[in-house]
C-alpha cells in the first residue's frame, strides 16, 4: 500500500461485507451501467452501506479510467473511473480497490458508484 498507514477493522471501526440478496441496478442517462444479483453490501462504521458490484456485471465500455486515486487506511488504494455519458457530474463516479488488504479481500474485482453521480442505484427484490 505504498507505505501509507493501514489499519485493521475492529470494534471501534467495524467493516462487514455480505452478499446483497437483491438485484442491484445502476442507471445513468437512460443506460444500464450495471445489473447484478451478486452485489456485496459493505457496511463500514456508521457510514451508509455501499454496494460493490462485480466487474463482470458492469458495462465497462461506458466507463473511462482516470488517474484519480485515494487511500483508505482500512481498504487500501482506490482507483477511479468516470462515466462520460453523465458529463461533469459523473467524473470519478466509480471506484475500485484492486489490491485490498485481507480483511476486505472480498471486494477485489468489484466496483462501487457514488449515488449522487449516477441517476439511480436501485435494489430490487429478486
Amino acid at each position: 500500500m505504498n507505505g501509507k498507514q493501514m489499519k485493521t477493522p475492529g470494534p471501534d471501526h467495524p467493516i462487514t461485507i455480505a452478499k446483497n440478496p437483491a438485484r442491484v441496478v445502476v442507471r445513468l442517462a437512460g443506460k444500464t451501467v450495471a445489473d447484478t444479483r451478486e452485489a456485496l453490501a459493505l457496511h463500514e462504521a456508521s457510514y451508509p452501506a455501499v454496494q460493490y458490484i462485480p466487474r463482470k456485471d458492469v458495462d465497462m465500455s461506458l466507463l473511462e479510467r482516470t488517474g484519480h486515486t485515494s487511500h483508505c487506511p482500512y481498504k487500501g488504494d482506490a482507483n477511479y473511473y468516470s462515466i462520460p455519458l453523465g458529463g461533469d457530474r459523473s467524473v470519478n463516479a466509480v471506484w475500485t480497490y484492486e489490491t485490498p488488504p485481507p480483511a476486505v479481500a472480498q471486494i477485489k474485482n468489484y466496483l462501487a458508484f457514488y449515488p449522487d453521480r449516477v441517476d439511480e442505484i436501485a435494489e430490487r427484490p429478486d
